[in-house]
């Protein structure tokens, strides 16, 4: 009988390991919502790149945030708990993440993967726990930006970030320990405030009209948290820094980011739309519609950048070959409003902001083309992936993998039927009152607290724009019934703020 050396036998163990774990990249993007992306059906501009990954794999129709906010969304990616749990509750200054805490690229590293985390990061504290990262300071910005090294250096590079970070990106997966599977994290700044364009793409959308949503003139009745917001495309957008009308290209700050040449393209560009906006400025109503039009031309553009750049990686892992066993998901950190209600940014548990884009590809793993309507949320995400690579789902997670569902494409027993959410910022930057809620497959019932102490209840299914509260008009069971469920997943996810709330 032939003996097999030792050494000869770890590195067979090793290799077999390997061979069954696969690569896990993510690319996390930043404000960036399903009515933009046409492999929801947008009809606003193409995505044929984020396209891709759904059509090689499965579209998720229905994923949910715990907390619509930048911040708490990447905590919850990290950790697969609730706000209230890992700590980071909302975007303020005093925030603070635990960087020693449980995190994904902690459990993976145990099972021999390189972690990298590359672009926006958004946690005051740095990562912790990756073999390699190049982060964004805070917000970032779009042109010549700063990045964060790992001597804690700041340098500057030339370019526009949304090339940066895929260049960099690229660069790790060329240089990283090919022994090894990788877990990536791309953070995207795109598409975030104040939407500056790559130059080349400013004009794509110029010759564009865009539909307005149906509730664009929302009068907020019966709902006085809406009511009360400052998030308005009317009032609260800004027509410097948000639509680049009057712009000083020399002053410091994120238009004095730019060279020579990207000023003059800019200016010449915003010129020509201050000229428009001249001719109608002293109608108020045409000033509004105009906003409208030129925030979705900057924030359509910008996503355009992105779009391109998701291209060149998956361009990339086809060339190398890495494509066939590397799990590949695009998301992003919640949705956004896109002028419904209104409006612009996120927060409200209302579904623009409430739902975030979910698509995954995994060749010979997740069938092409799939579609995947069971209710996923956000701390789903970090146990999902846990799963795919081998290791227990730690059992403090708060989130559940849903491996098997989008592998086999079959019910799994008790998967959830409904979501529990807790947003908290308040009073700034946008006067959202703070909330807990529930969304069943029908039902949404919302209780506002601290400036707002009201409740609201939608019916999804006959009111998808959330324009009718029927507090006041549905049936006592409904929503005694729907209170019991609210306060039984406060119960389950140990909120208890939430508790004594809803006890009162």
């Amino acid at each position: 009988m032939k003996i097999i050396p030792p050494f000869l036998l770890v590195l067979l163990v090793s290799l077999h390991l390997q061979a069954q774990q696969p690569n896990i990249l993510v690319i996390f993007s930043d404000d960036h919502t399903q009515q933009t992306i046409s492999a929801y059906g947008s009809k606003l501009m193409q995505t044929p790149h984020i396209d891709r990954i759904a059509r090689e794999g499965a579209l998720f129709n229905n994923v949910f945030v715990t907390n619509s906010i930048c911040a708490p969304s990447r905590a919850v990616l990290l950790t697969g708990k609730y706000s209230h749990v890992n700590g980071l509750k909302d975007n303020g200054l005093n925030r603070f993440f635990n960087p020693d805490q449980q995190q994904i690229q902690k459990i993976l590293a145990q099972k021999n993967y390189q972690t990298a985390w590359i672009g926006k990061w958004h946690l005051q504290t740095l990562p912790n726990g990756f073999d390699y990262w190049k982060v964004l300071p805070d917000q970032g910005n779009y042109f010549q930006p700063d990045f964060i090294g790992m001597n804690k250096d700041t340098t500057r590079y030339n370019g526009y970030v949304t090339d940066l970070i895929s260049d960099f990106s690229l660069e790790w997966l060329n240089k990283r320990d090919q022994q090894k599977p990788f877990f990536l994290v791309v953070g995207e700044k795109a598409t975030h405030r104040n939407w500056m364009p790559d130059p080349r793409d400013l004009p794509e959308f110029e010759h564009l009209e865009f539909p307005f949503p149906e509730n664009f003139f929302d009068g907020y009745d019966k709902r006085q948290a809406a009511a009360n917001q400052d998030m308005t495309i009317s009032k609260t957008m800004l027509m410097h820094d948000d639509l680049k009308i009057g712009v000083d290209y020399n002053k410091r700050g994120m238009f004095g980011r730019m060279n020579e040449e990207q000023k003059k393209v800019y200016k010449d560009y915003y010129d020509r739309a201050q000229q428009s906006y001249e001719k109608i400025k002293h109608d108020s109503i045409e000033v509004v519609k105009w906003k409208y039009q030129r925030y979705l031309r900057d924030y359509l553009a910008t996503a355009r950048s992105m779009d391109r750049n998701i291209g060149r990686i998956l361009d990339y892992l086809d060339s190398t070959g890495l494509a066939s066993n590397t799990i590949v998901i695009y998301t992003s950190d919640q949705g956004f409003y896109m002028g419904e209600h209104g409006w612009f940014d996120k927060r409200f548990m209302y579904e623009e902001s409430l739902r975030t884009p979910f698509m995954m590809k995994y060749p010979g793993k997740i069938q092409p083309g799939s579609k995947v309507d069971q209710m996923i949320v956000n701390i789903d995400f970090a146990p999902t992936l846990i799963d795919y690579a081998g290791v227990n789902v730690p059992k403090d997670m708060q989130g559940k993998s849903f491996k098997n569902l989008v592998s086999n494409l079959q019910p799994v027993k008790d998967w959830r039927k409904s979501m529990y959410y807790h947003y908290y910022e308040y009073p700034e930057p946008h006067k959202v009152a703070p909330h807990v809620g529930i969304r069943t497959e029908q039902y949404k019932l919302i209780r506002f607290y601290g400036p707002i102490d009201r409740w609201e209840l939608f019916d999804i299914k006959s009111d998808p724009t959330e324009m009718h509260n029927i507090i006041e008009s549905a049936s006592k069971q409904l929503i005694a019934s729907l209170k019991s469920q609210l306060m039984d997943l406060a119960r389950e996810y140990k909120d208890e703020e939430a508790v004594q709330l809803l006890m009162k």
